[in-house]
Protein backbone atom coordinates (compact mmCIF):
# COMPACT_ATOMS: atom_id res chain seq x y z
CA UNK A 1 0.00 0.00 0.00
CA UNK A 2 1.59 3.31 -1.07
CA UNK A 3 1.33 6.40 1.09
CA UNK A 4 -0.53 9.50 -0.07
CA UNK A 5 2.29 11.99 0.48
CA UNK A 6 -0.20 14.16 2.38
CA UNK A 7 1.08 15.60 5.64
CA UNK A 8 0.02 18.27 8.06
CA UNK A 9 1.83 21.54 7.64
CA UNK A 10 4.26 21.67 10.56
CA UNK A 11 7.83 22.78 11.36
CA UNK A 12 10.59 20.27 10.77
CA UNK A 13 11.34 18.03 13.78
CA UNK A 14 13.80 19.69 16.14
CA UNK A 15 14.52 16.60 18.25
CA UNK A 16 14.20 12.84 17.94
CA UNK A 17 14.14 9.58 19.87
CA UNK A 18 14.89 6.06 18.66
CA UNK A 19 13.00 2.94 19.74
CA UNK A 20 11.86 -0.50 18.64
CA UNK A 21 8.21 0.43 19.14
CA UNK A 22 6.36 3.71 19.55
CA UNK A 23 2.88 3.47 21.10
CA UNK A 24 0.63 6.49 20.55
CA UNK A 25 -1.99 6.70 23.29
CA UNK A 26 -2.19 5.92 26.99
CA UNK A 27 -5.57 4.24 27.50
CA UNK A 28 -6.08 0.57 28.23
CA UNK A 29 -5.00 -0.41 24.70
CA UNK A 30 -1.90 1.74 24.49
CA UNK A 31 -0.51 1.02 27.94
CA UNK A 32 -1.22 -2.71 27.66
CA UNK A 33 0.62 -2.82 24.34
CA UNK A 34 3.52 -0.87 25.82
CA UNK A 35 3.81 -3.11 28.88
CA UNK A 36 3.72 -6.30 26.81
CA UNK A 37 6.26 -4.97 24.30
CA UNK A 38 8.59 -3.87 27.08
CA UNK A 39 8.20 -7.25 28.80
CA UNK A 40 9.34 -8.87 25.53
CA UNK A 41 12.55 -6.85 25.67
CA UNK A 42 11.57 -4.26 23.06
CA UNK A 43 12.64 -0.70 23.67
CA UNK A 44 9.29 1.06 23.82
CA UNK A 45 8.28 4.72 23.90
CA UNK A 46 4.75 5.89 24.82
CA UNK A 47 3.46 9.13 23.33
CA UNK A 48 0.26 10.59 24.75
CA UNK A 49 -1.72 13.71 23.98
CA UNK A 50 -2.34 14.81 27.56
CA UNK A 51 -1.09 13.31 30.81
CA UNK A 52 -0.46 9.60 30.98
CA UNK A 53 -3.71 9.03 32.90
CA UNK A 54 -5.90 11.46 30.97
CA UNK A 55 -7.27 9.43 28.06
CA UNK A 56 -10.75 8.07 27.41
CA UNK A 57 -10.22 4.94 29.51
CA UNK A 58 -10.44 6.77 32.81
CA UNK A 59 -13.91 8.04 31.89
CA UNK A 60 -15.30 4.52 31.45
CA UNK A 61 -17.89 3.95 34.17
CA UNK A 62 -19.69 0.67 33.58
CA UNK A 63 -16.90 -1.88 33.45
CA UNK A 64 -15.27 -4.56 31.35
CA UNK A 65 -17.22 -7.49 29.91
CA UNK A 66 -15.93 -11.07 30.06
CA UNK A 67 -17.34 -14.52 30.73
CA UNK A 68 -16.06 -14.73 34.30
CA UNK A 69 -19.19 -15.66 36.21
CA UNK A 70 -20.67 -19.04 37.11
CA UNK A 71 -22.93 -20.33 34.33
CA UNK A 72 -21.53 -17.90 31.76
CA UNK A 73 -19.38 -18.91 28.80
CA UNK A 74 -17.50 -17.38 25.88
CA UNK A 75 -20.16 -18.81 23.57
CA UNK A 76 -22.90 -16.88 25.35
CA UNK A 77 -20.79 -13.71 25.28
CA UNK A 78 -20.17 -14.30 21.56
CA UNK A 79 -23.90 -14.65 20.87
CA UNK A 80 -24.76 -11.40 22.67
CA UNK A 81 -21.99 -9.58 20.79
CA UNK A 82 -23.16 -10.88 17.40
CA UNK A 83 -26.76 -9.87 18.11
CA UNK A 84 -25.69 -6.36 19.10
CA UNK A 85 -23.50 -6.07 15.97
CA UNK A 86 -26.56 -6.63 13.73
CA UNK A 87 -24.96 -8.95 11.21
CA UNK A 88 -21.74 -7.01 10.62
CA UNK A 89 -19.41 -8.50 13.22
CA UNK A 90 -16.48 -10.54 11.97
CA UNK A 91 -17.16 -13.88 13.70
CA UNK A 92 -13.47 -14.75 13.98
CA UNK A 93 -12.67 -11.41 15.61
CA UNK A 94 -15.49 -11.81 18.13
CA UNK A 95 -14.46 -15.37 18.96
CA UNK A 96 -10.92 -14.12 19.61
CA UNK A 97 -12.30 -11.45 21.92
CA UNK A 98 -14.54 -13.66 24.03
CA UNK A 99 -12.19 -16.65 24.31
CA UNK A 100 -9.04 -14.67 25.15
CA UNK A 101 -10.93 -12.07 27.18
CA UNK A 102 -11.27 -13.84 30.56
CA UNK A 103 -7.54 -14.56 30.87
CA UNK A 104 -6.70 -11.05 29.66
CA UNK A 105 -8.83 -9.64 32.50
CA UNK A 106 -7.08 -11.92 34.98
CA UNK A 107 -3.72 -10.62 33.74
CA UNK A 108 -5.02 -7.08 34.19
CA UNK A 109 -5.89 -7.95 37.78
CA UNK A 110 -2.40 -9.42 38.23
CA UNK A 111 -1.01 -6.11 36.95
CA UNK A 112 -2.71 -4.40 39.89
CA UNK A 113 -6.26 -3.48 38.86
CA UNK A 114 -8.63 -3.94 41.80
CA UNK A 115 -12.20 -4.80 40.84
CA UNK A 116 -15.18 -4.78 43.19
CA UNK A 117 -15.69 -8.09 44.97
CA UNK A 118 -18.75 -9.75 46.49
CA UNK A 119 -18.89 -10.92 50.10
CA UNK A 120 -17.47 -14.33 49.14
CA UNK A 121 -14.45 -12.71 47.48
CA UNK A 122 -15.51 -13.45 43.90
CA UNK A 123 -15.79 -10.66 41.38
CA UNK A 124 -19.01 -8.70 41.68
CA UNK A 125 -20.58 -8.75 38.22
CA UNK A 126 -23.42 -6.66 36.82
CA UNK A 127 -25.46 -6.49 33.60
CA UNK A 128 -25.68 -3.88 30.89
CA UNK A 129 -27.68 -3.50 27.71
CA UNK A 130 -27.58 -6.46 25.32
CA UNK A 131 -26.09 -8.87 27.88
CA UNK A 132 -28.19 -11.84 28.97
CA UNK A 133 -25.79 -12.61 31.83
CA UNK A 134 -24.12 -10.67 34.61
CA UNK A 135 -20.62 -10.43 33.16
CA UNK A 136 -19.54 -6.82 33.71
CA UNK A 137 -16.67 -6.49 36.19
CA UNK A 138 -16.47 -3.03 37.74
CA UNK A 139 -14.29 -1.05 40.13
CA UNK A 140 -15.07 1.68 42.62
CA UNK A 141 -18.74 1.20 41.82
CA UNK A 142 -18.77 3.31 38.67
CA UNK A 143 -15.08 4.25 38.38
CA UNK A 144 -13.81 1.21 36.46
CA UNK A 145 -11.86 3.14 33.86
CA UNK A 146 -10.13 5.26 36.48
CA UNK A 147 -8.97 2.15 38.34
CA UNK A 148 -7.75 0.40 35.19
CA UNK A 149 -5.90 3.56 34.15
CA UNK A 150 -4.32 3.88 37.61
CA UNK A 151 -3.09 0.29 37.60
CA UNK A 152 -1.62 0.47 34.10
CA UNK A 153 -0.01 3.89 34.63
CA UNK A 154 1.58 2.65 37.86
CA UNK A 155 2.91 -0.42 36.02
CA UNK A 156 4.34 1.67 33.17
CA UNK A 157 6.06 4.01 35.60
CA UNK A 158 7.35 1.15 37.72
CA UNK A 159 8.91 -0.43 34.65
CA UNK A 160 10.48 2.88 33.61
CA UNK A 161 9.03 2.92 30.10
CA UNK A 162 9.95 6.25 28.49
CA UNK A 163 6.93 8.49 27.93
CA UNK A 164 6.32 11.75 26.10
CA UNK A 165 3.28 13.49 27.56
CA UNK A 166 1.27 16.46 26.25
CA UNK A 167 2.23 15.44 22.72
CA UNK A 168 -0.09 15.60 19.71
CA UNK A 169 0.89 13.05 17.08
CA UNK A 170 1.08 14.62 13.62
CA UNK A 171 2.00 12.16 10.88
CA UNK A 172 3.43 8.73 10.18
CA UNK A 173 7.01 8.57 8.98
CA UNK A 174 7.73 5.94 6.35
CA UNK A 175 10.84 4.63 4.66
CA UNK A 176 11.39 4.36 0.91
CA UNK A 177 9.51 1.03 0.88
CA UNK A 178 6.40 2.58 2.47
CA UNK A 179 7.06 0.80 5.77
CA UNK A 180 6.37 2.63 9.01
CA UNK A 181 9.45 4.38 10.36
CA UNK A 182 8.02 6.31 13.31
CA UNK A 183 5.90 9.40 13.87
CA UNK A 184 6.22 13.15 14.06
CA UNK A 185 4.66 14.87 17.04
CA UNK A 186 4.33 18.22 18.75
CA UNK A 187 4.95 18.57 22.47
CA UNK A 188 2.72 21.21 24.01
CA UNK A 189 4.74 23.09 26.61
CA UNK A 190 8.32 23.16 27.77
CA UNK A 191 10.19 20.20 29.15
CA UNK A 192 12.74 17.64 28.10
CA UNK A 193 11.16 17.75 24.65
CA UNK A 194 9.46 20.81 23.25
CA UNK A 195 7.81 21.65 19.95
CA UNK A 196 7.84 19.38 16.90
CA UNK A 197 9.97 16.26 17.10
CA UNK A 198 10.05 12.66 15.93
CA UNK A 199 10.19 9.16 17.35
CA UNK A 200 11.88 6.77 14.92
CA UNK A 201 10.77 3.14 15.20
CA UNK A 202 9.98 0.28 12.79
CA UNK A 203 6.72 -0.52 14.62
CA UNK A 204 4.04 2.10 15.32
CA UNK A 205 0.99 1.29 17.44
CA UNK A 206 -1.95 3.68 17.19
CA UNK A 207 -4.08 3.66 20.33
CA UNK A 208 -5.30 7.24 20.11
CA UNK A 209 -8.93 6.65 21.12
CA UNK A 210 -12.01 8.08 19.49
CA UNK A 211 -13.32 11.03 17.53
CA UNK A 212 -16.37 12.10 19.53
CA UNK A 213 -15.37 15.76 19.33
CA UNK A 214 -16.49 15.75 15.69
CA UNK A 215 -19.99 16.25 17.15
CA UNK A 216 -21.22 19.17 19.25
CA UNK A 217 -22.16 17.02 22.26
CA UNK A 218 -20.23 13.90 23.25
CA UNK A 219 -19.17 11.85 26.23
CA UNK A 220 -15.59 11.89 24.91
CA UNK A 221 -12.88 14.06 26.48
CA UNK A 222 -11.58 17.10 24.62
CA UNK A 223 -8.55 15.15 23.33
CA UNK A 224 -10.76 12.82 21.23
CA UNK A 225 -10.39 14.60 17.90
CA UNK A 226 -9.81 11.63 15.58
CA UNK A 227 -6.06 12.22 15.31
CA UNK A 228 -5.19 8.54 14.83
CA UNK A 229 -7.76 7.91 12.09
CA UNK A 230 -6.70 11.10 10.28
CA UNK A 231 -3.01 10.14 10.52
CA UNK A 232 -3.76 6.67 9.16
CA UNK A 233 -5.78 8.12 6.27
CA UNK A 234 -2.96 10.49 5.31
CA UNK A 235 -0.58 7.53 5.47
CA UNK A 236 -2.71 5.63 2.95
CA UNK A 237 -4.28 3.14 5.38
CA UNK A 238 -7.82 1.87 4.94
CA UNK A 239 -10.55 2.76 7.40
CA UNK A 240 -13.88 0.99 7.73
CA UNK A 241 -17.33 1.30 9.32
CA UNK A 242 -16.90 4.97 10.24
CA UNK A 243 -20.63 5.51 9.72
CA UNK A 244 -21.34 3.46 12.85
CA UNK A 245 -21.01 6.00 15.64
CA UNK A 246 -22.70 4.86 18.81
CA UNK A 247 -24.76 7.50 20.58
CA UNK A 248 -24.99 6.66 24.26
CA UNK A 249 -28.70 6.73 25.21
CA UNK A 250 -28.35 8.20 28.68
CA UNK A 251 -26.18 11.31 28.84
CA UNK A 252 -27.02 13.96 31.41
CA UNK A 253 -29.03 16.63 29.57
CA UNK A 254 -27.45 20.04 30.21
CA UNK A 255 -29.52 22.05 27.75
CA UNK A 256 -30.10 22.13 24.01
CA UNK A 257 -27.07 24.38 23.43
CA UNK A 258 -24.62 22.38 25.56
CA UNK A 259 -21.39 21.58 23.69
CA UNK A 260 -18.27 19.52 24.32
CA UNK A 261 -17.93 16.69 26.81
CA UNK A 262 -21.18 15.84 28.62
CA UNK A 263 -21.52 13.72 31.80
CA UNK A 264 -22.32 10.07 31.11
CA UNK A 265 -24.95 8.18 33.10
CA UNK A 266 -23.64 4.64 32.82
CA UNK A 267 -25.68 1.81 31.35
CA UNK A 268 -24.95 -0.01 34.59
CA UNK A 269 -27.55 2.24 36.27
CA UNK A 270 -30.15 0.60 34.05
CA UNK A 271 -28.46 -2.73 34.66
CA UNK A 272 -29.24 -2.33 38.35
CA UNK A 273 -32.89 -1.57 37.67
CA UNK A 274 -33.34 2.11 36.72
CA UNK A 275 -36.28 2.88 34.39
CA UNK A 276 -36.50 5.16 31.37
CA UNK A 277 -39.65 7.30 31.57
CA UNK A 278 -41.18 10.29 29.83
CA UNK A 279 -42.41 13.43 31.59
CA UNK A 280 -45.60 11.58 32.57
CA UNK A 281 -43.65 8.74 34.18
CA UNK A 282 -44.49 6.21 31.43
CA UNK A 283 -41.87 3.48 30.81
CA UNK A 284 -41.78 3.70 27.00
CA UNK A 285 -39.16 0.96 26.45
CA UNK A 286 -41.43 -1.73 27.92
CA UNK A 287 -42.90 -3.59 24.96
CA UNK A 288 -40.46 -1.99 22.53
CA UNK A 289 -37.87 -4.76 23.07
CA UNK A 290 -37.69 -7.98 25.09
CA UNK A 291 -34.95 -6.45 27.27
CA UNK A 292 -36.78 -3.10 27.67
CA UNK A 293 -34.25 -0.58 29.08
CA UNK A 294 -31.48 -3.17 28.69
CA UNK A 295 -31.88 -3.53 24.94
CA UNK A 296 -28.73 -2.84 22.87
CA UNK A 297 -27.74 0.82 22.86
CA UNK A 298 -28.90 1.62 19.35
CA UNK A 299 -32.40 0.37 20.22
CA UNK A 300 -32.54 2.43 23.41
CA UNK A 301 -31.14 5.56 21.71
CA UNK A 302 -33.74 5.26 18.97
CA UNK A 303 -36.48 4.66 21.53
CA UNK A 304 -35.55 7.81 23.41
CA UNK A 305 -35.26 9.84 20.23
CA UNK A 306 -38.62 8.62 18.92
CA UNK A 307 -40.34 9.49 22.19
CA UNK A 308 -38.73 12.93 22.17
CA UNK A 309 -40.03 13.49 18.62
CA UNK A 310 -43.52 12.29 19.49
CA UNK A 311 -43.78 14.59 22.48
CA UNK A 312 -41.76 17.53 21.19
CA UNK A 313 -39.44 17.09 24.19
CA UNK A 314 -35.73 17.85 24.47
CA UNK A 315 -35.00 14.92 26.76
CA UNK A 316 -36.42 11.92 28.61
CA UNK A 317 -35.80 10.81 32.21
CA UNK A 318 -33.93 8.01 33.95
CA UNK A 319 -35.68 7.16 37.20
CA UNK A 320 -33.64 5.42 39.90
CA UNK A 321 -35.15 6.98 42.98
CA UNK A 322 -35.99 3.50 44.25
CA UNK A 323 -32.25 2.78 44.66
CA UNK A 324 -32.16 4.88 47.81
CA UNK A 325 -29.37 7.11 49.08
CA UNK A 326 -27.11 4.28 50.31
CA UNK A 327 -27.02 2.43 46.98
CA UNK A 328 -26.40 5.63 45.03
CA UNK A 329 -23.50 6.52 47.33
CA UNK A 330 -21.81 3.12 47.19
CA UNK A 331 -22.59 1.80 43.70
CA UNK A 332 -22.62 5.01 41.65
CA UNK A 333 -20.70 7.69 43.57
CA UNK A 334 -19.19 9.30 40.44
CA UNK A 335 -22.55 9.68 38.69
CA UNK A 336 -24.20 10.90 41.89
CA UNK A 337 -21.58 13.63 42.27
CA UNK A 338 -21.84 14.67 38.60
CA UNK A 339 -25.63 14.94 38.78
CA UNK A 340 -25.54 16.95 41.99
CA UNK A 341 -22.89 19.24 40.54
CA UNK A 342 -25.45 20.15 37.87
CA UNK A 343 -28.32 20.62 40.29
CA UNK A 344 -29.93 17.17 39.94
CA UNK A 345 -30.31 14.81 42.91
CA UNK A 346 -31.05 11.31 41.54
CA UNK A 347 -31.96 10.11 45.03
CA UNK A 348 -35.07 12.30 45.00
CA UNK A 349 -35.75 13.11 41.32
CA UNK A 350 -35.45 11.51 37.85
CA UNK A 351 -32.35 12.37 35.82
CA UNK A 352 -32.93 14.25 32.53
CA UNK A 353 -31.12 12.33 29.76
CA UNK A 354 -30.71 12.38 25.98
CA UNK A 355 -28.39 10.59 23.52
CA UNK A 356 -24.92 12.00 22.71
CA UNK A 357 -22.02 10.78 20.56
CA UNK A 358 -20.15 8.15 22.54
CA UNK A 359 -18.14 5.52 20.66
CA UNK A 360 -16.82 4.94 17.15
CA UNK A 361 -17.38 1.30 16.21
CA UNK A 362 -15.36 1.86 13.04
CA UNK A 363 -11.80 3.06 12.56
CA UNK A 364 -8.51 1.98 11.01
CA UNK A 365 -9.04 -1.45 9.47
CA UNK A 366 -6.91 -4.21 11.03
CA UNK A 367 -6.48 -7.94 10.98
CA UNK A 368 -6.52 -10.28 13.98
CA UNK A 369 -3.11 -9.04 15.11
CA UNK A 370 -3.88 -5.36 14.82
CA UNK A 371 -1.96 -4.96 11.56
CA UNK A 372 -3.26 -2.26 9.23
CA UNK A 373 -2.86 -2.04 5.46
CA UNK A 374 0.35 -0.03 5.96
CA UNK A 375 3.32 -2.25 6.84
CA UNK A 376 4.57 -1.70 10.37
CA UNK A 377 1.52 0.33 11.41
CA UNK A 378 -0.75 -1.27 14.02
CA UNK A 379 -3.97 -0.03 15.63
CA UNK A 380 -5.97 -1.09 18.67
CA UNK A 381 -8.72 0.25 20.89
CA UNK A 382 -11.31 2.72 19.68
CA UNK A 383 -9.13 4.02 16.83
CA UNK A 384 -9.18 0.54 15.26
CA UNK A 385 -11.81 -1.45 13.40
CA UNK A 386 -11.14 -5.12 14.16
CA UNK A 387 -14.59 -6.32 13.13
CA UNK A 388 -15.58 -7.03 16.74
CA UNK A 389 -18.28 -4.39 17.08
CA UNK A 390 -20.05 -4.59 13.73
CA UNK A 391 -22.83 -2.03 13.43
CA UNK A 392 -23.21 -1.46 17.16
CA UNK A 393 -20.79 -2.13 20.02
CA UNK A 394 -22.06 -4.31 22.84
CA UNK A 395 -21.80 -2.50 26.17
CA UNK A 396 -18.44 -2.83 27.97
CA UNK A 397 -16.79 -4.75 25.12
CA UNK A 398 -14.56 -1.76 24.34
CA UNK A 399 -12.17 -2.07 27.30
CA UNK A 400 -11.93 -5.81 26.62
CA UNK A 401 -11.17 -5.25 22.93
CA UNK A 402 -8.40 -2.81 23.79
CA UNK A 403 -6.94 -5.29 26.25
CA UNK A 404 -7.11 -8.41 24.06
CA UNK A 405 -5.92 -6.86 20.81
CA UNK A 406 -3.13 -4.88 22.47
CA UNK A 407 -1.73 -8.17 23.76
CA UNK A 408 -1.99 -9.70 20.29
CA UNK A 409 -0.20 -6.72 18.74
CA UNK A 410 2.64 -6.96 21.25
CA UNK A 411 3.00 -10.69 20.59
CA UNK A 412 3.15 -10.09 16.82
CA UNK A 413 5.72 -7.30 17.10
CA UNK A 414 7.88 -9.39 19.45
CA UNK A 415 7.73 -12.42 17.14
CA UNK A 416 8.63 -10.35 14.09
CA UNK A 417 11.44 -8.62 15.95
CA UNK A 418 12.86 -11.95 17.10
CA UNK A 419 12.63 -13.33 13.57
CA UNK A 420 14.20 -10.18 12.08
CA UNK A 421 11.01 -9.56 10.10
CA UNK A 422 10.97 -5.94 11.19
CA UNK A 423 13.06 -3.38 9.37
CA UNK A 424 16.29 -2.08 10.92
CA UNK A 425 16.06 -0.55 14.39
CA UNK A 426 16.26 3.00 13.05
CA UNK A 427 14.84 2.97 9.50
CA UNK A 428 15.59 6.01 7.39
CA UNK A 429 12.36 7.98 6.94
CA UNK A 430 11.55 9.69 3.68
CA UNK A 431 12.16 13.42 3.92
CA UNK A 432 9.14 15.56 4.82
CA UNK A 433 8.05 17.76 1.87
CA UNK A 434 8.82 21.45 2.34
CA UNK A 435 5.47 22.61 1.02
CA UNK A 436 2.25 21.59 2.80
CA UNK A 437 0.15 19.10 0.84
CA UNK A 438 -2.80 19.57 3.17
CA UNK A 439 -4.25 23.00 3.99
CA UNK A 440 -4.64 23.69 7.69
CA UNK A 441 -8.01 24.93 8.85
CA UNK A 442 -8.43 27.94 11.10
CA UNK A 443 -9.40 26.82 14.63
CA UNK A 444 -12.77 28.57 14.45
CA UNK A 445 -13.85 26.10 11.72
CA UNK A 446 -14.08 23.43 14.43
CA UNK A 447 -17.46 24.68 15.63
CA UNK A 448 -18.86 24.76 12.10
CA UNK A 449 -17.75 21.14 11.59
CA UNK A 450 -19.33 20.03 14.87
CA UNK A 451 -22.64 21.76 14.17
CA UNK A 452 -22.70 20.34 10.65
CA UNK A 453 -22.12 16.80 11.90
CA UNK A 454 -24.67 17.01 14.72
CA UNK A 455 -27.37 18.39 12.43
CA UNK A 456 -26.70 16.20 9.40
CA UNK A 457 -25.03 13.00 10.61
CA UNK A 458 -26.23 12.59 14.20
CA UNK A 459 -28.69 10.04 15.57
CA UNK A 460 -31.13 10.68 12.70
CA UNK A 461 -29.81 10.73 9.14
CA UNK A 462 -31.31 11.00 5.67
CA UNK A 463 -30.12 11.54 2.11
CA UNK A 464 -31.01 15.21 2.40
CA UNK A 465 -29.30 15.79 5.75
CA UNK A 466 -26.17 13.95 4.68
CA UNK A 467 -26.00 15.79 1.35
CA UNK A 468 -26.23 19.10 3.19
CA UNK A 469 -23.51 17.99 5.61
CA UNK A 470 -21.25 16.88 2.75
CA UNK A 471 -21.75 20.20 0.97
CA UNK A 472 -20.91 22.21 4.09
CA UNK A 473 -17.80 20.16 4.79
CA UNK A 474 -16.68 20.49 1.17
CA UNK A 475 -17.13 24.24 1.43
CA UNK A 476 -14.98 24.40 4.57
CA UNK A 477 -12.29 22.35 2.86
CA UNK A 478 -12.51 24.39 -0.37
CA UNK A 479 -12.12 27.67 1.48
CA UNK A 480 -8.90 26.48 3.08
CA UNK A 481 -7.62 24.87 -0.13
CA UNK A 482 -8.45 28.00 -2.12
CA UNK A 483 -6.47 30.21 0.21
CA UNK A 484 -3.52 27.85 -0.08
CA UNK A 485 -3.71 27.73 -3.89
CA UNK A 486 -4.17 31.50 -4.37
CA UNK A 487 -1.47 32.90 -2.15
CA UNK A 488 0.20 29.94 -0.49
CA UNK A 489 -1.38 30.74 2.84
CA UNK A 490 -2.68 28.24 5.34
CA UNK A 491 -3.72 28.56 8.95
CA UNK A 492 -0.89 29.03 11.42
CA UNK A 493 0.44 25.61 12.47
CA UNK A 494 -0.58 24.79 16.03
CA UNK A 495 -2.58 22.34 18.11
CA UNK A 496 -5.98 23.95 17.43
CA UNK A 497 -5.41 24.09 13.67
CA UNK A 498 -4.07 20.52 13.51
CA UNK A 499 -7.00 19.17 15.55
CA UNK A 500 -9.55 21.03 13.44
CA UNK A 501 -7.96 19.72 10.25
CA UNK A 502 -8.11 16.17 11.64
CA UNK A 503 -11.77 16.62 12.54
CA UNK A 504 -12.62 17.68 8.99
CA UNK A 505 -10.75 14.68 7.60
CA UNK A 506 -12.69 12.13 9.67
CA UNK A 507 -15.99 14.02 9.21
CA UNK A 508 -15.70 13.80 5.43
CA UNK A 509 -15.13 10.04 5.57
CA UNK A 510 -17.96 9.47 8.07
CA UNK A 511 -20.46 11.39 5.96
CA UNK A 512 -19.34 9.69 2.73
CA UNK A 513 -19.81 6.25 4.30
CA UNK A 514 -23.18 7.22 5.80
CA UNK A 515 -24.35 8.43 2.38
CA UNK A 516 -23.27 5.14 0.82
CA UNK A 517 -25.05 2.90 3.33
CA UNK A 518 -28.70 3.20 2.26
CA UNK A 519 -30.25 1.20 5.07
CA UNK A 520 -30.84 1.39 8.81
CA UNK A 521 -28.56 -0.93 10.78
CA UNK A 522 -27.29 -0.72 14.34
CA UNK A 523 -26.34 2.82 15.25
CA UNK A 524 -26.68 4.03 11.63
CA UNK A 525 -30.27 5.24 11.32
CA UNK A 526 -31.45 6.38 7.89
CA UNK A 527 -34.95 7.88 8.02
CA UNK A 528 -35.28 7.46 4.25
CA UNK A 529 -34.14 3.82 4.34
CA UNK A 530 -35.69 2.53 7.54
CA UNK A 531 -35.18 -1.21 6.96
CA UNK A 532 -32.13 -3.42 7.27
CA UNK A 533 -30.99 -4.76 3.89
CA UNK A 534 -28.69 -7.77 4.31
CA UNK A 535 -28.50 -8.59 0.62
CA UNK A 536 -27.19 -5.16 -0.38
CA UNK A 537 -25.49 -4.05 2.83
CA UNK A 538 -24.41 -7.11 4.79
CA UNK A 539 -20.87 -5.91 4.12
CA UNK A 540 -18.37 -3.28 5.22
CA UNK A 541 -17.64 0.09 3.62
CA UNK A 542 -13.91 0.67 3.27
CA UNK A 543 -12.47 4.13 2.56
CA UNK A 544 -8.98 5.26 1.59
CA UNK A 545 -7.68 8.81 1.11
CA UNK A 546 -5.98 9.37 -2.24
CA UNK A 547 -3.09 11.67 -3.09
CA UNK A 548 -5.44 14.29 -4.57
CA UNK A 549 -7.37 14.27 -1.24
CA UNK A 550 -10.39 12.54 -2.82
CA UNK A 551 -11.88 9.43 -1.22
CA UNK A 552 -11.70 5.95 -2.74
CA UNK A 553 -14.64 3.89 -1.44
CA UNK A 554 -15.35 0.19 -1.89
CA UNK A 555 -17.31 -2.52 -0.08
CA UNK A 556 -16.26 -5.94 1.12
CA UNK A 557 -17.94 -9.05 -0.27
CA UNK A 558 -19.50 -9.95 3.08
CA UNK A 559 -19.21 -9.29 6.82
CA UNK A 560 -15.76 -10.87 6.99
CA UNK A 561 -12.85 -8.49 6.59
CA UNK A 562 -10.40 -9.38 3.83
CA UNK A 563 -6.81 -9.79 5.00
CA UNK A 564 -4.56 -6.78 5.34
CA UNK A 565 -1.41 -6.94 3.23
CA UNK A 566 1.36 -9.32 4.22
CA UNK A 567 3.81 -7.63 6.57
Amino acid sequence: MSTTGIRLHAPAPGWSLDADVVVVGSGVAGLTAALRCAAAGLETVVVTKARLDDGSTRWAQGGIAAALGEGDSPEQHLEDTLVAGVGLCDDEAVRTLVTEGPDAVRRLIATGAQFDAAADGDLELTREGGHHRRRIAHAGGDATGAEISRALVDAVRARGIPTVENALVLDLLTDDQGHAAGVTLHVMGEGQHDGVGAVHAPAVVLATGGMGQVFSATTNPSVSTGDGVALALRAGAEVSDLEFVQFHPTVLFLGADAEGQQPLVSEAVRGEGAHLVDADGVRFMVGAHELAELAPRDIVAKGITRRMQEQGAEHMYLDARHFGAAMWATRFPTILAACRAHGIDPVTEPIPVSPAAHYASGGVRTDQYGRTTVAGLYACGEVACTGVHGANRLASNSLLEGLVYAERIAADIAARHAGNALHPRVPAPVAVPEQPAHPLLPPEARFAIQRTMTEGAGVLRSAASLAEAAERLARIHADAAGALAEDGKTAEPGVDAWETTNLLCVARVLVAAAQQREETRGCHWREDHGARDDEAWGRHIVVRLQADRSLAIHTTDNARFPSTQEQ
